[in-house]
Formats: structure tokens, sequence, C-alpha cells
């Protein structure tokens, strides 16, 4: 009984700070997030899937040309970038093998048979976050395919008190909210079909 009453207050708290973190993370994407688990891989990452967003920090390197060459270029709120010679570039939405081209063609007409290297240096614009208990709570970058389980282990696993049974997932789709109840034990034992993917925005709640 005390664990069912503890689970609820839990679960209603978290709800209102999940509610209070999507009306807030608007103005987070506008900034890098001065966070350490967000900055944790400044080595860069590179997938190819990964659509660059708001506020990604990419580095540019344009083979011999230190000119045109950057280790630091944050995509704006408007979702582009500006680059010498070609002034602004629409950036988010694409992928940076996609961006590399459009600089390369571009460039072409200033520079002879331009060569350009793009990777994700920080992804900010899409994370998920896991509160509760889990050993390390916060926001991490989601740059590549990643299911619930993988997550927990990025998490470092789980604290003594948890609840693996009552975790519940909150995910914002189509503008509709919707909750998803994961078993992580039910996973473990077998039940695979339950490890869902995870999606930019996602919240894991922990009881």
């Amino acid at each position: 009984m005390l664990k069912t009453i503890k689970t609820s207050i839990l679960c209603t708290l978290l709800i209102l700070c999940y509610f209070s973190m999507n009306l807030s993370f608007a103005e987070t994407k506008k900034t890098p997030v001065d966070n350490s688990l967000t900055e944790t891989k400044k080595t860069d990452v590179d997938n190819k899937d990964y659509k660059i967003g708001i506020g990604d920090v990419l580095k540019i390197n344009t083979w011999k040309e230190e000119d045109l060459s950057f280790d630091s270029v944050q995509v704006r709120n408007d979702g582009k970038i500006t680059f010498p010679l070609l002034d602004d570039l629409q950036a988010a939405g694409l992928t940076t093998m996609a961006l590399k081209k459009i600089i390369e063609e571009k460039l072409a007409d200033f520079v002879e048979a331009p060569t350009v290297t793009i990777t994700l240096a920080v992804a900010i614009s899409q994370q998920y976050y896991i509160l509760g208990e889990v050993q390390v709570v916060g926001a991490y970058p989601l740059v590549k395919k990643l299911t619930v389980v993988q997550a927990f282990a990025l998490a470092k696993g789980f604290t003594e008190w948890a609840s693996k049974d009552e975790i519940i997932l909150f995910r914002r789709e189509d503008n509709t909210e919707k909750i998803i109840k994961i078993d992580y034990d039910d996973i473990v034992k077998g039940n695979l079909a339950k490890d869902i993917l995870l999606k930019a925005d996602d919240i894991i709640v922990v009881p």
C-alpha cells in the first residue's frame, strides 16, 4: 500500500515536471545546454541518419582552406548557419552528408574542387530524459537509434528502490500526450517487442 502511494505521488510530481519541461523546451534549444551529460560526447559524433536541428553544434572542415574551416558552428533558431562566401544556409532538417553536398556545390564557385567534412560536435536538438530511480538522471543526446533498455544502460542502471515493472514513458506525438507503460523485467526475460525505440523529447520515469 505504501509503495502504491509513493508511486502515485512520484508520478503526479513528474507529470507536472514533464509539462513544465515541454513549455520551456523551445527556450532550452536557443542556447547550448550547460549540462555535463549533454556535453559528454564532445568528441565528434556522426550518424548518417541524424537530422540536424536547432542548437546543434557542427564542426566543418574544408580541406586546405583554413579560412573556411570551423570547430564550432551552431545552428541558429531559424535553422540556419552562416558560412563565409555563402551567407546563410539552411541546416536544420538535413543530414550532415546533405549539408556537406550543398556547401561543396556552392563553394565550387569560389574554390577549386572543394572537399568539405561535417561532423556533429554536440547534439542538443534531439534529446531524451530519464528521471526517478536510476543512477544518473538527466538529459541524454539521441544521436542514434536507441531502445529503452539501452537508455537504462547509459543511465548506469537502477537504484535499489526502483520499481522496474512500473516504469512510465511520456511521449508527445501528433500534438497529443501519450503514456506508455514499460515493464523492464518483462523485457529482459525475453519480451523484446516491448523494448521500444526512443524518440526525441521522450521522458522516462522510473518510480
